[in-house]
């Protein structure tokens, strides 16, 4: 735990039973032209090349835990786009020495398996989630359309999410994941702050509330969606009070994620009470609603 890429000591963290655990980037397990920040959640890569963008999870993942993720960002000048899929060598023995691309230098050798999404579905603000099956297949999920990409996973061992930011796609979020079990669905929690990291392309967590995207006086107010960054972010979400969708993605985002995509980092900062005391402000709230400017209720969800 005292190595960089895991979380730190001296931010302690207990999970519940409903919990996954916390689920970020490998911070020190990363291509050579990728950046993270906010906590190890936001990758961009290099534009000025198509590859050297591979990421892994800071943790293995189970069975049947799906992996989410949005695309942030991407550029036509390339072909090619996003690459996903697992491995059971464990990132932090690769440090330093990762291949410029996952297909296929890294695909060739024995535990590794990924394949690539088509570009048409590696736009920006793709929704995706990717997991494997008891079955050992490598499934898709993209905008709630859903394929097996390949087969042959080994489920024997311990598995970490492997990421390619390749070719087109430039950025990616990582959204946490989640897990579908008999009567519930367990969740990732967020990643609590890292250790601080000498390693270059790492950038200490930031409040997203300050991004430039946010030019208004009331910091909750987002100009355009942060999702399809094509309309105007109209549609308020409960109970974070962040105006960053506008209503066609809001009723998907509610319905894919029941969060806002803002609120898990405001929440981090929420949690962090004045003088170290505990919180008493649940992680996530047992309902989320989102809200027109005009205040009149456009859908309310259960989470």
């Amino acid at each position: 735990m005292g190595k960089a890429g895991s979380l730190s000591n001296s931010d302690v963290h207990r999970c519940t039973a409903q919990c996954l655990g916390p689920l970020a980037f490998h911070s020190q397990t990363k291509g050579e032209c990728i950046r993270l920040s906010d906590c190890g959640t936001c990758a961009q890569r290099n534009t000025d090349t198509f590859k050297n963008g591979l990421l892994f999870s800071c943790r293995s993942v189970r069975v049947q835990e799906r992996v989410r993720l949005r695309i942030d960002k991407h550029r036509l000048s390339w072909t090619g786009a996003l690459r996903v899929g697992f491995t059971s060598v464990p990132p932090s023995t690769r440090a330093g020495e990762l291949p410029c691309m996952a297909i296929p230098c890294l695909t060739k050798l024995p535990g590794y398996w990924a394949a690539p999404l088509r570009d048409s579905a590696a736009k920006t603000g793709t929704l995706l989630e990717f997991w494997v099956s008891n079955s050992g297949c490598l499934n898709v999920s993209i905008n709630n359309s859903q394929c097996k990409l390949l087969t042959g996973v080994d489920i024997s061992r311990p598995l970490w999410a492997m990421i390619d930011v390749y070719g087109q796609t430039c950025g990616v979020t990582l959204l946490g994941s989640v897990k579908k079990e008999f009567f519930h669905t367990r969740k990732s929690c967020l990643p609590p702050q890292y250790e601080s990291h000498n390693a270059p392309g790492y950038e200490p967590c930031r409040d997203i509330t300050q991004l430039d995207t946010q030019t208004s006086a009331d910091k909750n107010i987002c100009e355009d969606c942060v999702v399809c960054l094509g309309k105007e972010a109209r549609i308020i979400v409960k109970p974070c009070g962040h105006q960053c969708l506008c209503s066609n993605c809001a009723i998907r985002i509610m319905e894919e994620f029941g969060t806002c995509p803002l609120h898990p980092v405001c929440q981090r900062h929420r949690e962090q009470p004045v003088g170290g005391g505990q919180s008493s402000t649940p992680l996530f709230s047992s309902t989320s609603s989102v809200l027109r400017t005009d205040g009149s209720s456009l859908r309310s969800l259960s989470i």
